[in-house]
C-alpha cells in the first residue's frame, strides 16, 4: 500500500490522558490465555542506525524486515510516495535528513520520553491485553503489526498492508516544545492529547476504524453516522476494560462531566433541529469532528465536541443494557440504526 498525503487521508485520532472512571458497560472476560503478545518494533532505531553504519546493508536489512512499510516511510519523510527505494538514488537526501539539525532536535526528545529499552514496554502490555480482547471476540481477526517511527510531524499514524505505525513524534506529551510552533496543523485543542497515555486507545481505534469495521458509503444520514460511532465506542469499552470514557473518546474530565449535565437538552436539540435524518454533511459534520466546542450549544463555548458520537455511545450502551442476548460480533454485524435507536429507547435521559 502506498502512503497517501498524509494531509489529506490519515484520520488522527487524538484522546486526552485523563481517565475518568471506566465505562461501566464492559464486560470482564479472561483472556489471558489467548496467545497474542504485542511488541511495538522500535523501526525509528533501526532506521536511525543508518547515520553511523554503511547504508546500503542497514538498508537491505530493513527492507527484508519491514516490507512495504520501509517503502511507505521512506515515501512519507522524503514526500515522495513513488520514490524508487530499489535503488541508491535517493540515499543523498536521506544523508541530508540525518544532518538537519531538526532531524537530531526531534530525535533527542523522542529518545528522551521512549527510550530504546522499555520505553514501550506499558504500551506493549495495555495493547496485548486489547489484542487478546479483540482475539476474544473475532478469533480469526488478523491483527497488524506496529511500528514506531517519527514522522516531521506530519502523521501520528499510517495505515498499510497488515501494519499500523506509530508516529511518536506525535505522542511527545503536551508540554513538548514543539507543539507550540505547530498550532496551524494541531490548535492546543489536539496537541494536548499528543502523550504516551493516548497511544494504546488510538492503536485500537484505527484497528476498528479502519481495519475491522470501515464505516459503510451508504452511511450518510446523522444517525446513522452516530450510531455507527457508538457501535467504535462501545467496541473499546469491551477490548480496553479499564480505560477511562474521557480518554476513549478524547474529552477533558471537564466535556464529559457537561455532555451529562446536559444529556438530555444535547438529545433535544438534536430532534428540534430535525438533525437525525439530516444527510447534508457540511450541516452535520461539526456533531463529529475534532474541535474546541460545539456551535450552537452552550454558553460560552464551554459544550463538548463531537457530540453525535458521544450520543451515539450512549444510544448503543443503552440498546446494549436492554439486549443482553446480543454479542458484540452481532453489534458490529447490524446495519439498521434506526433499529437500535427504537430498541435503545433512548430519550437522553
Amino acid at each position: 500500500m502506498t502512503v497517501l498525503n498524509p494531509k489529506k487521508v490519515f484520520h488522527l485520532f487524538f484522546l486526552v490522558a485523563i481517565a475518568v472512571s471506566a465505562c461501566k458497560n464492559h464486560k470482564r472476560i479472561d483472556v489471558s490465555n489467548i496467545h497474542v503478545d504485542v511488541k511495538i518494533e522500535r523501526f525509528d532505531k533501526e532506521f536511525d542506525a543508518m547515520r553511523t553504519m554503511p547504508m546500503g546493508p542497514q538498508v537491505a536489512y530493513l527492507q527484508k524486515k519491514y516490507g512495504v512499510f520501509y517503502h511507505d516511510f521512506i515515501g512519507l519523510i522524503l514526500q515522495d510516495p513513488d520514490v524508487n527505494t530499489k535503488d541508491t538514488t535517493y540515499f543523498k537526501l536521506l544523508r541530508q535528513v540525518f544532518a538537519n539539525q531538526a532531524y537530531n532536535d526531534l530525535k533527542h526528545d523522542v529518545d528522551s520520553v521512549y527510550n530504546y529499552k522499555d520505553g514501550l514496554d506499558k504500551q506493549n502490555e495495555e495493547l496485548t491485553d486489547a489484542f487478546r480482547h479483540i482475539k476474544y471476540y473475532f478469533p480469526k481477526q488478523q491483527l497488524p503489526k506496529l511500528y514506531a517511527y517519527y514522522s516531521g510531524f506530519e502523521a501520528q499514524k499510517i495505515i498499510g498492508n497488515r501494519y499500523l505505525g506509530i508516529g511518536l513524534d506525535l505522542f511527545l506529551g503536551s508540554d513538548s516544545r514543539f507543539y507550540p510552533s505547530l498550532t496551524n496543523a494541531y490548535p492546543h485543542y489536539l496537541s494536548r492529547f499528543f502523550n504516551k497515555e493516548n497511544i494504546t486507545p488510538r492503536v485500537v481505534e484505527v484497528v476498528v476504524r479502519e481495519n475491522m469495521f470501515p464505516e459503510s458509503d451508504s452511511s450518510k444520514t446523522l444517525l446513522s453516522k452516530m450510531i455507527y460511532n457508538g457501535k467504535i465506542m462501545y467496541f473499546m469499552d469491551q477490548v480496553m476494560p479499564d480505560v477511562g470514557d474521557s480518554t476513549k473518546i478524547g474529552y477533558t474530565s471537564i466535556q464529559i462531566k457537561w455532555c451529562e449535565d446536559f444529556k438530555s437538552k444535547i438529545w433535544a436539540y438534536f430532534l428540534d433541529e430535525n438533525l437525525l435524518y439530516e444527510s447534508d454533511y457540511p450541516k452535520i459534520q461539526k456533531y463529529f469532528n475534532e474541535a474546541p466546542f460545539t456551535p450552537g450549544l452552550g454558553e460560552k463555548n464551554e459544550s463538548a465536541p463531537k457530540l453525535a458520537i458521544w450520543t451515539g455511545w450512549q444510544i448503543v450502551k443503552q440498546y446494549m443494557d436492554k439486549h443482553p442476548e446480543v454479542t458484540l460480533p452481532a453489534l458490529m454485524a447490524d446495519a439498521d440504526p434506526q433499529k437500535i435507536l427504537n430498541e435503545s429507547k433512548y430519550k437522553g435521559k
